[in-house]
């Protein structure tokens, strides 16, 4: 995908962290994510794109903006999917928390998993781990093999999870190993991706949404890590959703080229809060405001971050006009 899609869907991220931004601490998870969505499907509408929409809000009858099977862009581009989520983090931002961020990821039409919204088991790892490990190998092993394979005790490994009830077993038989636990209040995506950053993070694990995992699979790919995933449909509704939305195998084990393809994939991000990866939005004063975005392509293995200052009457112009 030429450079210039990058650069546009930048700006879509900008213009969605610039919106969400406005309700850090508020505690309305419900008006951040909508002006989040209405910066980024109003930007979109202008990009040189003819995209599908694989993973955004929802499906058509649940989202009434960014649903999956949407089209955006002018048509007069190259075919891409896209999945999106403008704001990563809701509830992170409505309690003014770290890590909330607007993302994207694109690539050629036909190679994004068309992932429904449920939960799906995951297992995220940097370049030296990646290929070597099983999302089927109980925790226990897991933890063996990247000690072997990363050449450091276990005690020297950490390993990140989300904090919820339903992982507490996990949990449990990481302590009992005497791994280091980076507990996540929120923050699906950047937890994955951190195991490939250069952080202190060696492995992510659990359950999350099937969304994000695509999302931070692009990501990996993009870093030369790995994400593992299952499916994990509730009951029959959940496992005809499944068929319904083209995938025939639901409880398969999904590997890199299941979720983000064989060709190449673009992740882009911008802050909406701070956190370790990337700072969040900044009101200035004159009425501007800064941005910091990454931009990651599999083609080269780059990895560019973006500082901007934007000029505020214009980027609210443009969410003001979209919610008209």
């Amino acid at each position: 995908m030429e450079r210039h899609i990058a650069m546009d869907m930048v700006r879509v991220t900008e213009a969605a962290a610039l919106a969400a931004g406005r309700w850090t601490g508020r505690g309305d998870k419900n008006s951040a994510d909508q002006a989040a969505t209405t910066a980024i499907r109003k930007q979109f509408h202008s990009m040189p794109i003819d995209g599908t929409v694989v993973i955004g809000e929802g499906e058509m009858d649940e989202a009434p903006m960014l649903f999956i099977g949407e089209q955006v862009g002018n048509r007069r581009g190259p075919k891409v999917d896209i999945a999106v989520d403008p704001l990563e983090g809701t509830e992170t931002v409505a309690s003014g928390l770290n890590n909330a961020i607007s993302v994207i990821a694109a690539a050629p039409a036909g190679q994004l998993l068309n992932a429904p919204d449920m939960y799906m088991a995951k297992l995220a790892a940097g370049p030296k781990l990646a290929g070597q490990l099983s999302l089927d190998d109980p925790i226990e092993t897991t933890l063996s093999k990247a000690s072997a394979i990363l050449n450091k005790p276990v005690s020297d490994i950490t390993v990140s999870i989300l904090d919820r009830e339903r992982h507490q077993d996990i949990i449990a038989k990481l302590r009992t190993m005497g791994a280091r636990i980076k507990l996540l209040s929120h923050g699906d995506v950047m937890g994955a991706i951190e195991a490939a950053m250069e952080s202190e993070v060696d492995l992510y694990v659990g359950s999350g949404g099937a969304p994000e995992g695509v999302l931070a699979a692009a990501a990996l790919r993009c870093l030369g890590g790995e994400m593992q995933g299952r499916l994990l449909p509730a009951g029959p509704s959940d496992f005809e959703r499944c068929l319904r939305m083209g995938i025939p195998d639901p409880h398969k084990l999904l590997t890199m080229d299941d979720l983000v393809g064989t060709k190449e994939v673009l992740f882009v991000a911008t802050g909406v809060t701070s956190g370790s990866f990337l700072n969040g939005v900044r009101y200035l004063q004159e009425d501007k405001a800064e941005t910091y975005s990454v931009v990651m392509h599999s083609a080269n293995k780059t990895i560019s971050y973006l500082r901007t200052i934007h000029e505020l009457p214009v980027q609210e112009a443009l969410v003001q006009g979209a919610a008209m």
